[in-house]
């Protein structure tokens, strides 16, 4: 007859076995290295990203491991462990690109808004030959001449290609899309006057718009820009008009609201600090930090307005 074993209870195995079940709280968050996946190499995400990470380790405590992924750095954070060690900082595609092709995250629901941190905005550009100096010019020659200007863009759901069909959505216009690789040769092709327009960051055609080779109207955020002193903005023309490349923070769903609040409360700490503010100023971006209720309210505002303007312009991701 075999006899049963003894319970044994320790009380230091009960602890560890526990410390392996039990979310980490934010007295104890974060006890290791935290993996900030983001775009590839020197792109825009990428410079977000290593310029908030040295404030943010410095304020946890711990070291934040960069991990360019372009390919699948959303999906991944979205399946990821909701622990507070592996988050995301991204531009719109994590909102955007569900509305173009079918994608493996939701928005609105694989993830915890942290806080957004900077927009990038765009500035409407001309070439010089044509006969507009306002926005509102340019709108009265693309209703004069319906399908017949273009306008450059980059890959599909870019910022340079929705803040155009986002004006012809709003100002109710038609000008047609050329597709470039890239903004060099885009940018080319509008001072030859090949296409006639372009939204575009300010940062890849300032000497151009210096020399007179493009023709600049307008920024495309909704209020003056204190990176463009003095210049008008779309939404004079046509109010209601926003656009900009614009990154956020997040943490996967179900992360501990205790350890959204210490990321939040350190990010935008960081983010609010001069030295940051100026850096971000210096390569064309605007610190805009948010409360995560205000970052989580803009997602559904923004995926409702992009659905609208998707589905008119019948956008498909290439």
């Amino acid at each position: 007859m075999s006899k049963s074993l003894p319970v044994c209870f320790c009380p230091l195995l009960t602890a560890i076995a526990l410390s392996w079940t039990v979310p980490v709280s934010a007295q104890d968050y974060p006890v290791r290295p935290v993996r900030l996946l983001t775009s590839e190499a020197g792109g825009a995400g990428d410079f977000v990203s290593r310029a908030l990470a040295p404030g943010l380790a410095a304020a946890l405590g711990q070291q934040i491991v960069i991990e360019n992924r372009p390919a699948n750095a959303v999906e991944t954070v979205a399946r990821a462990v909701s622990d507070g060690h592996t988050l995301l900082l991204y531009g719109n595609t994590v909102w955007i690109t569900p509305l173009m092709r079918k994608a493996s995250w939701d928005p609105l629901k694989d993830f915890s808004a942290i806080t957004l941190t900077v927009r990038a905005p765009n500035l409407l550009v001309v070439t010089p030959s044509l006969p507009v100096k306002t926005v509102k010019d340019l709108i009265a020659l693309a209703k004069a001449r319906p399908g017949d200007l273009n306008y450059a863009s980059s890959q599909t759901g870019s910022s340079t290609h929705l803040a155009a069909e986002l004006f012809n959505f709003m100002a109710a216009v038609k000008i047609v899309r050329v597709n470039y690789k890239g903004p060099p040769l885009a940018i080319n092709d509008i001072m030859t006057g090949r296409v006639e327009l372009m939204f575009l960051a300010a940062s890849s055609v300032k000497a151009h718009i210096q020399s007179g080779k493009l023709r600049a109207l307008a920024v495309t955020t909704d209020k003056p820009s204190r990176l463009f002193p003095g210049m008008s903005t779309v939404a004079d023309a046509v109010p209601g008009y926003e656009s900009a490349a614009q990154f956020g923070f997040f943490a996967p769903l179900k992360t501990p609201a205790t350890v959204i609040q210490r990321l939040h409360q350190d990010a935008v700490r960081f983010l609010d600090a001069p030295e940051t503010r100026e850096k971000y100023f210096n390569a064309g971006m605007e610190v805009i930090a948010s409360s995560s209720d205000q970052f989580a309210t803009m997602l559904k505002s923004e995926t409702d307005r992009w659905t609208k303007v998707i589905k008119a312009a019948g956008i498909r991701e290439e």
